[in-house]
């Protein structure tokens, strides 16, 4: 038993066009090489009533009986102009123009093939190719933003054919557009960037740490932060809150040649607050002072003499995503942070 279809209900012809192409009745027996118009359904009574056959289907010799059991001695199929693709034929050209390093698909399916990341990176997308492809119609690409943390197996973006038949060259169009991308920029529109390991001075400030009143909280957290990217921390340091203590201490961690600085406690407004005067004081060119992402307002970034620095806000120990849960993956992916990187945190960045 078949899902009810009829190709051209207004009349009694057993020919109707789609785009370019055809749909028309065949004997079962002349339908192998060509596509199923329609799903096939099969019921067996009280066992399981389901599909068969997907619409799209290429039938095969070993179908034909297959397809007599559920009754089936004629079928409607698609004749595909030479102008036109099946829609998971589509979806493949889409994804192998889209999709670049450290990414993999599948199989076709329904129209639709996801691209996957092959490692922990970061997903690097282009927004703008993006909303190109979705203005052509007929055909959609949807993704993860850009500069999301991806493990191995995640989907980072789906290409898809809406309609069963879609003209070639909307796929095309599709291809030009990732050619030009390419060219532009030495790389696919779509892909993963891997994280470099790297080894963190952490200098944790704060006198009621330094004298033991109080249990360090940071060190755990960041720890933790960077061992889930593939980092660590290699050195952790306790300083009071005095400024010439945390420049020496700063410049300690430079001379020992860590890829990267953190700065914890001591960043708000009060009296004893002097980590962003030395880090400042140490001779760090400061990209921001501060983020408009909540929480992580107060996330100090810069580089000395090319290293990246952080003065990180309490907010790091106690909250699961911050600002610097946004910059850290971008450092280790290879990013220089600027200024308008940190601009751009407001839109979206709202976690409290």
């Amino acid at each position: 038993m078949a899902d009810a279809f009829d190709p051209s209900p207004q009349s009694e012809s057993r020919t109707t066009r789609i785009s370019d192409s055809f749909v028309r009745e065949v004997r079962t027996e002349d339908a192998i090489g060509m596509v199923l118009a329609h799903d096939l359904t099969q019921i067996l009574p009280g066992q399981f009533k389901g599909r068969l056959f997907r619409k799209g289907h290429v039938v095969a010799p070993e179908d034909i009986s297959r397809l007599k059991d559920i009754g089936k001695e004629n079928l409607y199929v698609i004749e595909l102009a030479a102008t036109d693709l099946h829609e998971d034929d589509a979806a493949h050209r889409m994804a192998i123009a889209l999709g670049g390093e450290h990414t993999v698909y599948g199989e076709p399916h329904e129209g639709k093939v996801a691209l996957k990341s092959s490692i922990q990176g970061l997903a690097c997308i282009d927004r703008e190719v993006v909303d190109e492809i979705n203005r052509l119609s007929d055909i959609a690409l949807a993704s993860v933003t850009t500069h999301r943390v991806v493990q191995p197996g995640d989907t980072v973006a789906a290409t898809r054919a809406i309609p069963l038949i879609v003209p070639e060259l909307k796929v095309q169009a599709v291809e030009r557009i990732a050619e030009r991308y390419r060219e532009r920029h030495g790389a696919y529109p779509i892909r993963v960037r891997p994280l470099r390991p790297m080894k963190a001075g952490l200098l944790t400030t704060g006198t009621e740490v330094f004298t033991g009143r109080i249990v360090d909280k940071f060190g755990p957290a960041v720890r933790a932060k960077l061992e889930a990217l593939g980092s660590e921390v290699a050195e952790q340091r306790f300083v009071p809150d005095d400024r010439q203590t945390i420049v020496k201490d700063i410049h300690y961690f430079l001379h020992q040649g860590y890829d990267m600085i953190l700065v914890t406690g001591g960043m708000s407004v009060d009296p004893d607050d002097r980590t962003p005067g030395a880090i400042a004081a140490a001779g760090t060119d400061i990209v921001s002072y501060g983020t408009p992402m909540l929480p992580g307002s107060m996330l100090l970034i810069g580089y000395l003499r090319g290293v990246p620095i952080f003065g990180l806000p309490g907010c790091v120990m106690h909250d699961p995503y911050t600002s610097f849960d946004v910059l850290l993956p971008r450092i280790l992916a290879g990013d220089t942070i600027v200024k308008e990187d940190i601009v751009g945190m407001g839109y979206g960045g709202l976690y409290r």
